[in-house]
């Protein structure tokens, strides 16, 4: 049928055309609206609760990082094998990543917490610069996998570098870090997470 024949039965093409041409642009506008004001809220977003926590951690099956040591073996592959039945600490890091080099004494402390084992997945990193970074700054990790293409990060929902899981012992992941650990998140978000994950078990 015509546009002018369905002028003359009532109807309004040009309008509905507008309207599917404005739609897209009033979606963007809307989600724009939300960003901004969650950015002016001044949310910290290592706040931002992740989808995963209380369900089981993705399945690990990480390349080992080549030429990485632990207690003066080469550096075993991350797997579901180096974390099962333990309270586990996932970090991901990368040597390129500020925030990673600030962090590293922490998870070197925290490694030391016979509570826990602490891994390592590397992302989207080089193999020399991830070596140079644990042997200028120390290796807490008992296992670390590369991650080049970001497929692990993705699996683990990862927002940005440096992030933490800690998952229990069956499994599942019971605590998220965005970002980098300082006094405060230790001491009000990942230690109350170890005390009721040990609580628990």
């Amino acid at each position: 049928m015509s546009d002018e024949a369905t002028e003359l039965q009532g109807g309004r093409p040009g309008k509905t055309r507008i309207v599917l041409a404005l739609l897209p642009l009033v979606i963007f506008a809307g989600l724009a609206a939300i960003f901004w004001s969650q950015l002016g809220s001044g949310r910290d977003i290592s706040e931002i609760p992740s989808a995963l926590i209380g369900t089981k951690a993705p399945s690990l099956d990480l390349p080992p990082l080549e030429g990485a040591t632990f207690k003066g073996a080469p550096m075993p592959a991350l797997n579901d094998a180096a974390v099962k039945g333990k309270l586990t600490l996932v970090n991901v890091w990368a040597s390129w990543c500020l925030p990673c080099r600030e962090e590293n004494p922490i998870i070197l402390d925290l490694a030391k917490d016979p509570r826990l084992t602490v891994v390592g997945i590397n992302y989207k990193d080089q193999t020399d610069n991830a070596l140079r970074f644990l042997g200028e700054l120390g290796n807490p990790f008992s296992a670390i996998g590369i991650d080049p293409r970001g497929k692990a990060a993705i699996d683990w929902g990862v927002y940005g570098i440096p992030e933490s899981y800690l998952v229990d012992a069956s499994g599942t992941i019971v605590y998220k870090r965005v970002g980098p650990f300082d006094e405060k998140s230790l001491k009000e978000g990942l230690f109350p997470a170890i005390e009721k994950a040990m609580a628990g078990s």
